[in-house]
């Protein structure tokens, strides 16, 4: 069980601090299960069932598939402010077809979304759209979706909070979503990724040509 559990780590592409802390145990004592020094609870086996939809009969005995069917896993980013709606349906958009994030801000009405996500207990959300790249990862890979709630006033950032951003680089159009800090230089902001491998980067707010708080992501599991 100890080499299914960290199958099922590396599947979810979760650090052991993220999963620790889902399991609401410590790194160490994590690791000690991961190399079987100590067995697995019956009360993280019913967390890995219940948020993960993990096949008990696998987890237990290693047969079957890992997960009980296709799945997606929701992560919310809410403030503390944010007041959660029982249901919502959230318009999903392709960034290709609408030219980035600029005309799909602007034009909202004027969008025509590729489909719709209803998904419960999440803070309002104006869209969402697939991401591409790596800067974020194990938090968020390429093919996930972002929900989103558009900023107007780049006076009212959180900083530190995670945001999808339109930056405009040499004339072009950069999408991204990064965690965005305060820069000791006046007029820029520092935005930081979670994948380690990518360096910090300073901007000017004045290059930035639209913004949104991420409020959830969204990470589809296949079977096989």
């Amino acid at each position: 069980m100890t080499a299914r559990l960290r199958l099922i780590r590396k599947e979810l592409g979760y650090t052991q601090e993220m999963l620790a802390r889902t399991l609401g145990i410590g790194k160490s004592a994590l690791s000690m299960i991961e190399t079987g020094k100590t067995a697995l609870s019956e009360r993280n086996k019913n967390i890995l069932v219940q948020e993960f939809n993990i096949n008990p009969d696998w987890l237990d005995s290693g047969v079957g598939e890992m997960f009980n069917d296709s799945r997606p896993d929701c992560q919310s980013f809410a403030l503390r402010t944010d007041n959660t709606l029982p249901r919502q349906s959230v318009p999903l958009y392709n960034i290709e077809g609408t030219a980035g994030l600029v005309p799909l801000f602007v034009d909202k009405v004027g969008q025509k979304p590729v489909d719709y996500i209803t998904i419960p207990n999440l803070p309002k959300c104006d869209g969402a759209i697939y991401i591409v790249g790596d800067s974020m990862y194990p938090l968020l890979k390429s093919g996930d979706i972002v929900l989103y709630k558009q900023l107007h006033d780049l006076n009212d950032i959180f900083w530190g909070d995670m945001y999808l951003l339109s930056i405009d680089i040499d004339g072009e159009e950069y999408i991204t979503v990064k965690y965005i800090q305060k820069s000791e230089r006046e007029g820029y902001v520092k935005l930081v990724s979670q994948n380690p491998h990518h360096a910090d980067k300073e901007v000017e707010l004045s290059k930035i040509r639209a913004i949104a708080f991420v409020k959830a992501s969204i990470r589809m599991n296949s079977m096989k």
